[in-house]
């Protein structure tokens, strides 16, 4: 009789360790069928130690070739030439631009540096009606906890979202708390912490929607996890235990 007690006693601690409430596992539950939300893209600004491809044009190319770096092979342009060789933003938000010299550059999107650039070609008499194209060429997030590959992932799109960086670590696992993920971004000198629930679409119409350079993307383990990774680190020992109390129930009894 003692036994079976103990059996049944093992069978339910085992459920309660392994099982997941779909509540804790569903993401945005809060979506309505056909419900429709508008989409409010953000322009990334330029950060400390992004590295820049900036690319001038113009009617008269020798006008603009003083404003280019030298990057290509063949005529195919080198990516590893363009890291190396690509602006890089100083401690103090500035690069180096030819002929045009130190620019404040931190703060400002693509967009605005490109505007920039070509007023100051134009109002400086060397190009008149320049086309200037800028890129952020080493964007990164990380993403570390409970998905299935936690790393440095780079992008090349302006904007992604949450979700998609963690479909680059191939989601989360069953044992992430979706309720608990911590984004730490850092922007002009600040460090921001923001927690975000998954579970949920409250956060989706705010600054955290979208993904910026260097984000940082943590997924903390959910109660479960936590169980089995402590004294109680797998079912077996769970039972182990459980068996030694009742050997030592027995052993009183008799």
């Amino acid at each position: 009789m003692f036994n079976k007690t103990l059996l049944s006693l093992s069978f339910l601690l085992f459920l309660l360790v392994s099982c997941a409430n779909k509540k804790d596992i569903w993401y945005y539950q809060d979506i309505q069928n056909s419900s429709q939300s508008s989409i409010n893209y953000i322009a990334n600004e330029i950060q400390v130690n992004d590295i820049l491809y900036i690319k001038v044009d113009a009617l008269i190319q020798d006008s603009a070739k003083p404003f280019n770096l030298d990057v290509s092979s063949n005529g195919v342009l080198n990516l590893d030439a363009i890291k190396i060789q690509g602006y890089l933003v100083s401690q103090d938000g500035t690069i180096v631009f030819p002929i045009l010299g130190t620019i404040k550059v931190v703060g400002k999107t693509t967009n605005q540096l490109q505007i920039m650039l070509k007023d100051l070609l134009k109002e400086n008499g060397y190009i008149k009606d320049a086309n200037v194209n800028v890129r952020v060429i080493n964007s990164k997030v990380t993403i570390l906890g409970e998905v299935k590959t936690p790393g440095t992932y780079t992008f090349d799109e302006q904007n992604i979202s949450l979700n998609q960086a963690i479909g680059y670590a191939g989601d989360l696992t069953i044992n992430g708390k979706r309720k608990d993920v911590l984004l730490i971004r850092e922007n002009n000198g600040t460090r921001t912490y923001i927690k975000l629930d998954l579970t949920s679409t409250d956060w989706f119409t705010s600054p955290y929607y979208y993904v910026k350079q260097n984000d940082v993307i943590i997924v903390n383990p959910n109660g479960a996890k936590v169980m089995t990774s402590g004294y109680l680190g797998n079912i077996g020992s769970i039972v182990g235990i459980l068996s030694l109390v009742a050997t030592i129930v027995l052993l009183i009894r008799t």
